[in-house]
This record gives C-alpha cells, structure tokens and sequence, in this order.
C-alpha cells in the first residue's frame, strides 16, 4: 500500500511521535535534501542530488531515508503567491505519489512559497559568490523548508499540550 501523501498537519498524525524527517526542495535538475534530529527541533543539510531518472532520483532518496532512520518525508510545495498551484506545485505532487508508491513513510507537503528567495538573500547576506550560492541554494533550500515545517508542528505540539 503506498504511503499517504498529506497536507503537512495530517500528515504529521500517521508520524510517529519521534523520528527523524527529510525534507527535499525539488527543482528540476536538483533535489536539496535536509535531515531532521530524531526529536525534530532542527534541520540539516544532507546533500544536492543532480536529478536523473525518478527511479535513481528516489533510490538515492529511500537510502538517505535508511541512513538516517527517517520516518518520514516533508516536500516544499511551489504554490503561487495567489494561493494557486502551477506546473512545478503539480510536477511536486506527481513526484510525492510516485515516491509514496516505494515507500511506506507518510510524505507530508508544506507551503515553500518565497524559500528560495529567502535563502538566497540569506547568502548574499553572508558575501557568498554566485557559483558557490548555485552550489549550495538547493540544499539550503531544503534545510529552510524543513525547519519552518518543524517550527509549525513544534508549535501545535505545544498549543496541544503533546509537549
């Protein structure tokens, strides 16, 4: 049975209460992955995937997921800043149900709308050159997206009582 794929809050009831989490900010010639603690309070950097096929994207993927014991995954979803969704938001689902069909770890999806923006004024903030920034704006990407969904669950397990 493929793994559900939820809005993040929904998704977050079938996680188990600990666990590490990746998050992945897909582009189209780069995946940006980041890992969660196992307490998930922050995330980290793991790697930029340079996107190949969907089958060796996700291998790489589902074995990150095994190294780190993750028991689930957050993707960034490219809504419009009107709230609609394009062709990347769709393009990210499509992946999300294909992923979920090898896996059995719940894939929650967050609204990514402006990370990338952030994150890039984040380096040039820090004098970071243009090549370097192309390096790393994925993963970094990734870790942005990651945190603010760890920040939101964070924060209803504690208006919640669960903490």
């Amino acid at each position: 049975m493929p793994a559900p794929v939820l809005p993040l809050i929904e998704a977050a009831t079938h996680w188990p209460p600990r666990g590490a989490l990746i998050g992945l900010d897909l582009g189209t010639k780069t995946i940006g992955v980041a890992v969660s603690d196992p307490d998930r309070r922050l995330a980290t950097g793991v790697e930029t995937i340079q996107r190949k096929t969907f089958t060796s994207d996700a291998t790489r993927l589902l074995a990150i997921a095994g190294e780190r014991k993750a028991v689930g995954f957050i993707l960034g979803l490219p809504i419009n800043m009107d709230g609609t969704e394009g062709p990347r938001a769709q393009s990210t689902r499509a992946f999300a149900r294909n992923l979920a069909k090898l896996t059995d770890h719940p894939i929650g999806l967050w609204d990514e709308r402006l990370s990338t923006v952030a994150v890039e004024r984040e380096l040039i903030g820090t004098d970071m050159s243009r090549a370097r920034r192309a390096k790393v704006i994925d993963e970094h990407a990734a870790i942005f997206i990651l945190q603010g969904a760890l920040d939101r669950l964070a924060t209803l397990n504690r208006s919640s009582g669960a903490d």
